[in-house]
């Protein structure tokens, strides 16, 4: 079963790694050489070889999220949010739940390099000390970094360039505030950065944003989101949301009404809508639909002053973000305003126009090698340095391109420092020592300011210990948030009105990029957790795709897994074909990050790099696309291959209005000739989950994977119809064929009271607990596979090979992997059944405590619980009547799924409650 406890020891993990090369000598895996401090001190009698949890940060796209670690004597293996962290409130992301996996992938760089030849890293510091010697006040130093909030490394770049005032810094991040930045220069005058609090708006418009998508604040966001979305007894009324987009977004599924229109249309919309109040600007052309839409948006805005907001995404030009700036400034809109941090001298652009030959380059954190645009020709640029370095955690294409590469430490192997979005800074401390021979971007800081050695650790110390005591640092590193650290409110000055110019209409297909769900701008291509992650609304794993319009298929003749090939600008990408409902004709998406050359043994080669069709002057928008249709198979692997079931969506996933919901009489339970579960004194577990709330970000299936040890199969399993993942996020479209709403369920093992798999398993692996669990005992399951077939809700997975030693993770790759699983739970072989057990290693554990205090069982939480950004998950005791669960399960929209068969699951759900504008009706 899967409470055998212990059965990865630490004496068997570091064996994993050494088998692998992962370690040098076995000083490599343990505790960090300076003191870190966990977030909740252990108990006297806690024994050797006890979890412990350490607060620290991670970093996405240069901010900061908060997360609690979960390490087992120097080996990370679960990440959790920290809700004193403003960017995480206590939930995470897939690429937070991932960062446990990644630090231990065998293919991280392990040694400085010189060209091909392995070399040390006095050689690099006295390669570049005698150029920058020579070059005196740093003339033809020029510095790229990715985004950077760190106050260390931005206290070091300064030193740098008090030393040599010459130097040039530049700024390179392929999914950041670029255009942003621009809008709000456009309607303030200086560069603000906008932060909503969506938990308290009644109305929000997303003008082509994505503000529940992947990004540095996916977290809080969703967390904002569902604070008004939850339809409970006495509870205020519901926001309601409103989406204007091209591509099917998971706002977009979320809304309550979505407007699909072509991107040089968003910014019509917008006029339209700030003719509405008042804004002297010619009239936008609007067809009847739109105009409709506009209409019942500006009026359901102007009833709510205070709490009405607009939202626009990155991707839209600088004058459609100034004019959401006007807009929330008349609406009085909830939005709090910062000065973001100093801007770099220049971007990659800037970079590649100064270079000059025999110019000293030093590439920290930025991969432009991939994922800066093919037009601009990076590697010719490189090569006219005489002198060029990068710091980095893998031997990226950025460092084949370079003179030198220098292993950077994963973040969870080194003290760092960085800031939120709102300017709230946390002080990441380590959970290991570094595996291999890494050192900080610190420490090159370090030397370009004078400091021959510097470590992280006293460099971080220098910013934050100056006129403060001991007591406040380790206050810092329990909570995982510097106090009082968040930037300052600003009150911007009044708005200004933007010139808005009629958008050109694009000749042909108008190309679209995202940052991947999963692998967001590539950085993350090397894990096989995300890799096999399935993303939102399409569940799609193992690549990405060219998102088409079913109009635009049916013209050109292509069908969903086709093999096409994106033609712009004279270059190509080859992808599947998938044909998405709900997109706009004539726009084409592509998802960032695929096509990798050197990400690893793992990313290498799967998908396709949209970055070569990106253009510079136009990032994520770009007309004149063309496509070739190539074959029949494309290669396109889904996890769930249909989304539109005829007259079955609403009875699996029932959507309804919130005045449905309350005049809907509680569920009645149905009759049954089967008796009563027999009365027991313990707990009796079970779980409720609010489909209203849940964003489909699977950062509770990959918590659960962390969690429970469960395997990835890897692409060729994954296209004969096999995967392992004990939790998964099913997606229906729940709307009309022409204006589909995709909904979101979760659906792990429904723990069934009268469980239709347990009679049929003819050596009895598959029984029920005192407690209400259906548990599998693994040394018992001979690979029948007789309760996956009587089980209707498809739950139970079977290991058809020993995927725990599966190459999917990469060459030898297991044994690297090794050190990251949960010692609490047994590592499954070859021909058992797997499934969700409801996290029962954490009950235990409770349990134990529990009986040495002599009380009841408290208050458990599952790994799935915990990751859930938006609070959608809620677990608890059946019997405790005032309890969570037994309150859910009191709404008037809760449901369970499959009812009608009888097998009373303690899994079961609230329905997908939306909020539509009367004057708009239902899309239903």
């Amino acid at each position: 079963m899967s409470t055998a406890a212990a059965l990865l020891s630490r004496r068997q993990a570091a064996l994993g790694l050494l088998a692998s090369g992962a370690l040098l000598p076995l000083a490599g895996c343990g505790k960090p050489a300076e003191q870190i401090l966990p977030a909740v001190m252990p108990s006297e009698g806690m024994l050797p070889g006890t979890a412990q949890h350490f607060a620290t940060c991670l970093p996405l796209g240069g901010y900061g999220r908060g997360v609690l670690v979960t390490s087992w004597q120097g080996r990370p293996t679960k990440v959790a949010g920290n809700p004193r962290h403003p960017a995480s409130l206590g939930g995470t992301d897939v690429l937070a739940e991932a960062a446990v996996l990644e630090v231990f992938e065998p293919d991280r760089s392990r040694a400085p390099r010189q060209g091909a030849r392995p070399a040390d890293w006095d050689s690099f510091a006295a390669a570049l000390l005698a150029r920058l010697d020579r070059a005196g006040d740093g003339a033809g130093l020029r510095v790229l970094t990715g985004q950077l909030s760190s106050p260390t490394l931005l206290r070091l770049l300064g030193a740098a360039r008090t030393r040599y005032p010459a130097m040039r810094w530049y700024m390179h991040e392929p999914v950041g505030e670029a255009q942003a930045r621009a809008g709000a220069m456009l309607a303030y005058g200086q560069p603000l950065r906008a932060l909503p609090r969506l938990a308290e708006a009644a109305v929000v418009l997303a003008l082509d944003a994505d503000p529940l998508g992947p990004g540095p604040q996916q977290a809080a966001l969703a967390r904002g989101f569902a604070a008004r979305r939850a339809l409970r007894q006495g509870g205020g009324p519901l926001s309601r949301w409103y989406a204007v987009e091209p591509l099917m977004t998971v706002t977009g599924a979320k809304a309550d009404h979505r407007l699909a229109v072509a991107p040089t249309e968003v910014s019509a919309v917008a006029r339209a809508l700030a003719v509405a109040f008042g804004a002297a600007l010619a009239p936008a052309e609007l067809d009847p639909a739109a105009q409709r839409f506009v209409a019942a948006v500006a009026a359901d805005l102007r009833a709510q002053p205070g709490a009405a907001l607009v939202l626009c995404g990155e991707w839209q030009p600088p004058e459609v973000q100034a004019l959401a700036h006007w807009l929330n400034a008349q609406l009085r809109a909830p939005v709090d305003h910062v000065t973001p941090e100093a801007a770099a001298d220049g971007d990659l652009a800037t970079l590649l126009q100064e270079l000059r030959e025999g110019d000293t380059l030093l590439i920290l954190g930025s991969n432009p090698g991939y994922d800066a645009p093919a037009a601009l020709d990076f590697p010719a640029a490189v090569r006219r340095a005489g002198f060029s370095a990068h710091m980095g955690g893998w031997r990226d294409e950025t460092a084949a391109l370079c003179q030198w590469h220098l292993p950077e430490s994963h973040a969870l192997e080194d003290w760092a420092d960085l800031r939120a979005l709102d300017g709230t800074a946390a002080i990441a401390q380590p959970l290991l020592r570094p595996l291999y021979g890494t050192r900080s971007a610190a420490w090159l800081l370090g030397l370009l300011g004078g400091q021959l050695d510097l470590s992280a650790h006293a460099a971080v110390r220098e910013t934050w210990m100056r006129g403060r005591t001991e007591d406040w640092w380790q206050g810092a590193l329990r909570a995982g948030v510097v106090p009082d650290s968040a930037a300052p409110r600003v009150v911007p000055p009044v708005a200004r009105l933007p010139t808005l110019a009629a958008a050109p209409v694009p000749a042909g297909l108008t190309l679209a990029l995202r940052p991947d769900a999963a692998l967001y701008d590539g950085r993350a291509a090397n894990s096989a957790w995300l890799q096999e992650c399935p993303r939102p609304i399409s569940s799609q794993v193992w690549g990405n795709a060219a998102l088409l319009a079913p109009a635009d298929a049916a013209a050109h003749g292509i069908a969903t897994g086709d093999a096409l090939r994106l033609v712009l600008a004279g270059r190509s990408v080859e992808v599947p074909a998938l044909v998405q409902p709900g997109q706009v004709p004539g726009v084409v998406g592509l998802a960032l990050g695929g096509g990798r050359r050197a990400a690893g043994a793992i990313g290498d080669g799967i998908g396709g790099n949209a970055y070569q069709l990106r253009q510079p002057e136009a990032p994520w928008y770009a007309g004149g696309l063309e496509i070739q249709r190539l074959g029949a198979d494309g290669g396109l692997l889904l996890l769930q291959p249909q989304h539109r079931l005829a007259g079955q969506a609403q009875e699996l996933l029932p959507s309804w209005t919130a005045a449905d919901a309350a005049a809907r009489p509680p569920e009645a339970a149905l009759p049954s000739l089967l008796p009563p579960p027999p009365a027991a004194d313990g707990p009796a577990w079970a779980m409720v989950i609010d489909t209203a709330l849940c964003v489909g970000c699977n950062a509770c299936v990959v918590a659960c994977q962390a969690e429970n040890n469960v395997p990835v199969v890897g692409p060729e399993e994954v296209a004969r119809g096999r995967d392992m993942h004990w939790l998964r996020i099913d997606s229906y479209d729940i709307g009309r064929a022409e204006a589909p709403r995709p909904g979101f369920q979760p659906v792990p093992c429904m723990h069934c009271e009268a469980a239709p798999c347990e009679p049929v398993c003819p050596v009895a692996a598959s029984v029920h607990d005192h407690e209400g669990l259906n548990l599998q005992v693994y040394n018992r399951c001979v690979g029948t596979r007789f309760c996956q077939a009587n089980c209707p809700y498809k739950v139970r997975h079977f290991n058809f090979r020993d995927y725990t030693d599966s190459q999917a993770y990469g060459t030898q790759g297991a044994d690297s992997v090794a050190a990251q699983r949960n010692p609490e739970v047994s590592v499954r072989g070859r021909g058992v059944m797997e499934k969700c057990t409801y996290c029962v290693q954490r009950l235990s554990a409770a349990r134990r405590d529990a009986s040495k205090a002599g009380h009841p069982v408290g208050e458990v939480t599952t790994a799935c619980q915990d990751a859930c950004p938006a609070g959608a998950i809620g677990f608890g005791d059946l019997r405790r009547t005032e309890g969570t669960v037994a309150r859910l399960r009191g709404e008037a929209q809760h449901f369970a799924l499959l009812g009608h068969l009888g097998t009373r699951p303690r899994t079961t759900y609230l329905a997908d409650i939306r909020n539509p504008n009367p004057a708009l009706g239902s899309d239903a």
